[in-house]
């Protein structure tokens, strides 16, 4: 490999609840990758707490790169280059993973580069066998996050479309709140609406003017909460409940994407983000965009949720254009361009 695209780079993932490490090779062919999930440590609060996230990552760290190394069959001498997730997140977390990733770089003095989430998460679909050419529309549906970007390259992002209030992810972990579900909510939600009816309760979709391509799911959100104070939720209505909720967001996901496809005449539809594992979206926007004549690349399940593989490979990209960070790299809590 050149100077510019190291052979060997360890990504490591620490934006929220889940700890992660990944050895990629060549920018394509994925070694290891290990993660350490914290659902059930922060399911009895509800939701995720940001201390207790923080101390779970100083604890897991370390085992989980001994670990994906093991896997590997490699020592920490073999890597070439170290990525790390610097923004945006729970800014303790990312300031686990930064400083252990920094670290490391000085220590064996090795390159480094600082990671958006976003961009890592619009990127994993390119660990696919058959991985995406550019350029394409990335929908990314987080918990934290749901936009449209034009993924020109491995560099260039453009924001097409934003949530304006609560993230998809955000909404379903609310409503299952709201429904006594628990958390993690989308999970629950999916689960539920298995047996119940899509079109049982009429659920309103926001933003469906074409003179925008944003998102806003807290008046749906507000629509689930309402109906529950005239409607109380029994074992025989949830399905129906959490089966049109789903339906909802899941139409106004597809919707804003065939939109989005249309005006800037994309012929590749990549989803990204932890939502993105959902199957009712994965099977409407792969119908949507046969039916319009365009390419849906569906990341593995477990490359939509948090992992340092994606990691791996937005660094390895950064790396390759020459990118280096130094002592200065900082984490941020906030940071949507890239």
């Amino acid at each position: 490999m050149s100077e510019n695209a190291p052979a060997l780079v360890m990504g490591f993932e620490s934006s929220c609840d889940e700890t992660a490490c990944a050895i990629l090779q060549d920018g394509h062919r994925l070694l290891a990758s290990q993660i350490a999930s914290q659902v059930d440590e922060h399911a009895r609060f509800g939701g995720v707490v940001p201390e207790v996230a923080s101390r779970q990552h100083l604890a897991a760290l370390f085992p989980l790169v001994e670990r994906t190394l093991a896997d590997a069959q490699l020592t920490l001498a073999d890597i070439d280059a170290f990525a790390v997730t610097r923004a945006p997140g729970l800014i303790g977390a990312l300031l686990v993973g930064v400083s252990a990733a920094k670290a490391l770089a000085f220590a064996l003095d090795k390159p480094l580069v600082g990671v958006n989430h976003l961009e890592a998460h619009l990127l994993a679909a390119r660990l696919l066998a058959s991985p995406p050419a550019f350029p394409y529309l990335g929908l990314i549906v987080s918990g934290g996050h749901t936009a449209l970007y034009v993924v020109e390259d491995g560099g260039r992002f453009t924001l097409l479309g934003n949530t304006r209030d609560d993230a998809a992810g955000e909404a379903f972990d609310k409503v299952a709140k709201l429904l006594g579900l628990g958390y993690p909510g989308g999970i629950a939600i999916e689960r539920m609406a298995q047996s119940g009816d899509p079109d049982a309760i009429a659920f309103p979709r926001a933003l469906k003017a074409k003179t925008t391509l944003d998102f806003s799911f807290s008046g749906l959100k507000t629509a689930v909460r309402s109906y529950l104070q005239t409607h109380p939720a029994t074992p025989e209505s949830l399905p129906d409940i959490c089966a049109s909720f789903q339906e909802a967001a899941v139409d106004a996901l597809v919707r804003k994407s065939v939109q989005a496809l249309k005006q800037h005449r994309l012929q590749r539809l990549v989803l990204a983000g932890g939502v993105a594992a959902n199957t009712r979206l994965r099977e409407h926007a792969s119908k949507a965009a046969r039916r319009i004549g365009v390419e849906c690349y569906l990341p593995e399940r477990w490359h939509c949720t948090d992992n340092a593989a994606m990691v791996a490979l937005a660094g390895f990209e950064r790396l390759k254009r020459g990118e280096r960070a130094d002592a200065t790299l900082n984490a941020a809590a906030s940071e949507h361009r890239f």
